[in-house]
């Protein structure tokens, strides 16, 4: 399963909520919610700053954390920003896969574009149409 973060802000009416129901049954309700999807929370705090609450949670794959998202902000209460977490295994394979690519405006080496050795650096190359 893929790990996912959750950050919540709790609008007015979210707020007024939480004040009537209190921190724990919030965390039951959510939960419930990722059991409900097929998934678990790992861990659910409440913060300090523009955030009000982090979650760390596994879900089935990204399909199921835009619904979690989705059926959370068309409640109206609470916004939530989810981020999609990769383990050093993830980026592990992620820096052996190679592909093309040029930055706007470069015209640079194939060599370069194709992510080949020392790759993706743009020292050597220089924007169109400047020497």
């Amino acid at each position: 399963m893929a790990k996912y973060l959750f950050e919540a802000s709790y609008l007015s009416e979210g707020v007024n909520g939480l004040l009537k129901e209190g921190g724990t049954r919030r965390r039951q309700a959510v939960d419930e919610l990722f059991r409900s999807l097929g998934g678990a929370v790992e861990a659910f705090y409440y913060v300090f700053g523009d955030r009000d609450v982090v979650i760390i949670g596994e879900l089935p794959d990204n399909a199921t954390a835009a619904a979690l998202a989705l059926r959370v902000n068309a409640a109206g209460v609470t916004t939530c920003k989810t981020t999609v977490l990769l383990t050093a295994q993830d980026i592990d394979m992620a820096v052996t896969k190679t592909g093309s690519y040029r930055p706007p405006g470069y015209d640079i080496a194939p060599e370069v574009a194709n992510w080949e050795g020392e790759g993706g650096h743009l020292a050597a190359a220089t924007p169109s149409g400047n020497p």
